[in-house]
């Protein structure tokens, strides 16, 4: 039996390692992951949530009513499609101006966006609607999944790297500073948001991925979405 091919689009390159290390846990047999953006041949997208705007825009132009539809795009068996909740309190104009102008011009749902936390569901769904919107879908395809982790992947991390009782577990999916507080962990907890220090992470989130799914919530919708997918 051949990999599964994984196209992932993703905010940049350490969300797409913790992401990699959940599908592990997820998927039934090995697979083949491409990550479509950040993809270091378009820099001009750029990273974070501004290149994942820009890759659903460029998407939305090709007039395909969802990616399992674009001969680009040939040959994957998921799609999975990367933003944090947190974006949510973010501005187009954070983006560009002219990101700002197409917002209104084409009738995107409005940012900031945020919702009270807790539930996270609130911030996650807001995104999930900007999602569809900026790629001109209206509901994802047949094998394409959000992953809207609140309020970042570090929460996955977080949940997964961490004992139960530390104290960054608590209300961890409304904190939006958890990047910045594992940095300045003491030295033998830190986790830097660098690749190397992520990717040395990668077994440890999969293997403890029944954990992340019970700490946090969104963890347990994409799990169940990729299964969804997958099955």
């Amino acid at each position: 039996m051949s990999d599964l091919r994984v196209a992932l689009v993703s905010e940049g390159p350490t969300d797409a390692i913790v992401i990699e290390a959940a599908l592990r846990a997820l998927l039934p047999r090995p697979f083949v992951l491409t990550q479509l953006q950040p993809e270091p041949t378009r820099p001009k997208l750029g990273t974070g949530w501004g290149g994942v705007l820009r890759w659903c825009v460029d998407f939305a132009a090709r007039n395909y009513a969802c990616f399992e539809d674009d001969p680009t795009l040939p040959g994957f068996d998921l799609f999975v499609v990367h933003i944090d909740a947190d974006v949510a309190t973010k501005n187009y104009a954070d983006v560009s101006d002219e990101f700002a102008q197409l917002a209104a011009q084409h009738g995107w749902p409005t940012l900031p966006n945020s919702a009270r936390c807790p539930p996270p569901s609130g911030s996650v769904n807001a995104m999930r609607t900007c999602l569809l919107a900026w790629a001109g879908m209206h509901e994802p395809g047949p094998k394409t999944v959000f992953c809207v982790p609140s309020k970042a992947v570090e929460a996955w991390l977080t949940a997964a790297a961490l004992d139960g009782d530390h104290a960054l577990q608590s209300s961890l999916e409304c904190n939006l500073n958890v990047e910045s507080q594992l940095r300045a962990l003491p030295v033998a907890q830190r986790i830097k948001k660098t690749a190397r220090d992520y990717r040395a992470l990668g077994r440890t989130i999969a293997e403890e991925w029944s954990v992340v799914r019970q700490r946090c919530s969104q963890a347990d919708r994409f799990s169940t979405e990729v299964a969804a997918v997958a099955a």
